[in-house]
């Protein structure tokens, strides 16, 4: 059975204040061993990027702007996912990005009962502790000398190393 870890980036905080997805990305493991293949996209939110927002992801107005709008990489993401379980950190934050502009372009939403939340996870197992993907790569001894900024490819590749940690499983031999 394959999964899916997946990461975004946005604009800001919530699409309700009319923030938007600048990168997506996800990486197919089966058995949690990475299969090579990887979905990544940067993605023209049709608006401003904040201050806030480039602080923490670095991706510039002037950078997005030629890249392509959600609707046109939205069948590629989909047939990508297909019908696999999805590892995100935090899905409470993501996925309503992702519904949301699936919504928009009248397309099917990804369901809940597809997605494992490794942030539900870590609370779980380290109530009243700092469970963000860096505090549990520390907590790990997950390397995170390559993450300057947010990327969303990095952040799946770090949250692979964490939930293999969270499962209690040793590292897969490749």
């Amino acid at each position: 059975m394959s999964e899916i870890f997946l990461d975004i980036e946005t604009t800001g905080l919530s699409f309700k204040d009319s923030h938007k997805i600048v990168e997506i990305a996800c990486i197919e493991t089966n058995e949690l061993v990475p299969t090579q293949r990887i979905f990544h996209k940067f993605i023209n939110p049709e608006r401003s990027v904040p201050d806030e927002a480039f602080k923490i992801h670095g991706f510039s107005t002037e950078f997005l702007k030629d890249k392509p709008k959600f609707y046109e990489i939205a069948d590629e993401f989909l047939k990508f996912i297909g019908d696999n379980d999805l590892i995100i950190h935090n899905a409470p934050f993501d996925i309503p990005f992702i519904n949301h502009e699936l919504k928009l372009i009248k397309k099917d939403i990804i369901s809940k009962n597809k997605i494992i939340d490794t942030l539900e996870l870590a609370r779980g197992k380290f109530p009243g502790t700092s469970n963000s993907l860096d505090a549990l790569c520390k907590r790990f001894g997950v390397d995170l000398s390559r993450r300057e900024k947010h990327n969303a490819v990095l952040d799946c590749e770090l949250l692979r190393e964490v939930y293999i940690y969270l499962l209690d499983a040793k590292e897969p031999k490749l």
